[in-house]
């Protein structure tokens, strides 16, 4: 049986599975740019940051791909404060200053003009959700874990991550292609 907002055993038992791979890789994730933001990619970090980004939406494809995650009682427990991403969002941006600003049709099927954004916003945006789901998995609630990460992924972080994605495609793909004859 569940409690007053807590997910019944059998519930979560059949996410977990999910779940476990699921907090790998965000946890990869959040590693992986906080290595970034600090520096540790050099001339690498484009790169890296495309692997990372890849990565973690995969992470989001697969939640996208799975039933609906439904809490008992439509009810999420608190995690806490939302967590101080500035320094992480800093070090993006100065890691990425040529290239931190970029333009994007947020949804190609509403939006008519494009609007300018940020990567380190961008990632930051996407770290935030994950860690908010990670609070909730490391607590011993892989049910909530999965339904807010997959909730954010249709709501926010999948947006920020794709676009993140095609920018940083984009600058990968100039480096390489665009040679001089």
């Amino acid at each position: 049986m569940s409690d007053a907002g807590g997910a019944s055993a059998a519930q979560a038992d059949g996410w977990n599975p999910l779940a476990d791979q699921i907090a790998g890789n965000v946890q990869d994730f959040l590693d992986g740019i906080a290595a970034l933001a600090r520096g540790e990619g050099g001339e690498e970090t484009v790169p890296m940051l495309l692997l990372e980004v890849s990565q973690v939406l995969l992470a989001g494809a697969q939640l996208g791909a799975s039933k609906d995650v439904i809490l008992p009682g439509n009810w999420e427990p608190a995690v806490g404060a939302d967590p101080d991403l500035d320094a992480l969002r800093g070090g993006l941006a100065r890691g990425l200053r040529p290239v931190d600003e970029y333009a994007e049709l947020f949804d190609p099927y509403a939006d008519t003009q494009a609007t300018p954004f940020r990567l380190s916003d961008d990632l930051a945006a996407v770290a935030a959700d994950l860690i908010h789901g990670l609070k909730h998995y490391q607590a011993g609630r892989s049910l909530e874990a999965m339904w807010w990460w997959q909730y954010s992924y249709f709501n926010h972080w999948g947006t920020h991550g794709g676009a993140a994605l095609r920018a940083l495609h984009a600058v990968v793909a100039h480096a390489r292609l665009d040679v001089a004859e």
